[in-house]
């Protein structure tokens, strides 16, 4: 019996992601928001789970990945495409790509033995997150651009190439850091530490606002810089990485 449970708890992710796509349809991008972290906790806990029982098989690994694919691909795709369509109109049908591009990422991992310590590619909740994050703040953020006889609203024309960067982001071969902690000392988890005060700094400053501003939905928004952070924070590490091997 308890073989199953870590797989119940997959199904839970998966079904969370379900929700927030039909969510997202109904322009409740808050609500399909919250039922993605939702599934952010579910498949944290169910390789866990799994471990700690002792139970973990390749059954267990394809259906996380199905489920990812679900709430970490689908999910923000559908959110991004009902958020911009009112603006892009069919155009915005482009934001489904990252449920492509997230199926391509999760498959890589599978069977890539490079990524059993660190990430290689941006992660699907990672992508989610971001995602989610922009969608749960208010559309009426437009920034109309003369092109001859043609207006075109800039930010969301932005947010669909920006959707197309992190496609390539998902399957690039840029190492992301991983949070896989083997001890809590600073040496060895000097990174990590760094990467989450940042987090902490940049999460604090969104609350600190929701509360000027008088509005709780600025704090999801902190999920986007978060990630924002995280591609920077990697990218820069990098560069260091690489400038220490020439050097």
């Amino acid at each position: 019996m308890k073989r199953h449970i870590p797989n119940a708890i997959t199904c839970c992710n998966l079904l969370c992601g379900c929700l927030a796509v039909w969510l997202a349809t109904q322009g409740a991008f808050v609500h399909a928001f919250l039922f993605m972290l939702g599934g952010v906790v579910f498949d944290f806990f169910d390789g866990m789970v799994a471990r700690r029982l002792g139970v973990s098989g390749p059954m267990g690994i394809q259906m996380d990945s199905l489920a990812d694919d679900i709430t970490f691909g689908l999910a923000p795709a559908m959110m991004l495409f009902c958020y911009l369509r009112p603006l892009l109109g069919w155009w915005s049908l482009l934001a489904l790509l990252m449920a492509a591009f997230s199926a391509v990422r999760l498959a890589k991992f599978n069977i890539d033995e490079r990524q059993k310590t660190s990430f290689i590619g941006l992660p699907t909740p990672a992508n989610a997150l971001f995602w989610g994050g922009i969608t749960s703040m208010p559309l009426a953020m437009t920034a109309p651009v003369s092109v001859g006889a043609t207006t075109i609203d800039l930010i969301p024309c932005l947010l669909l190439g920006l959707s197309l960067a992190s496609c390539y982001l998902l399957v690039s071969e840029l190492p992301m850091l991983s949070f896989k902690f083997h001890d809590l000392s600073w040496s060895a988890n000097r990174p990590r530490y760094l990467f989450l005060t940042g987090c902490l700094v940049i999460i604090g400053f969104c609350v600190f606002r929701a509360i000027d501003y008088e509005r709780p939905v600025f704090v999801l928004f902190s999920a986007t810089g978060c990630i924002l952070w995280y591609v920077l924070f990697n990218l820069t590490k990098l560069c260091l990485d690489h400038s220490k091997s020439v050097a």
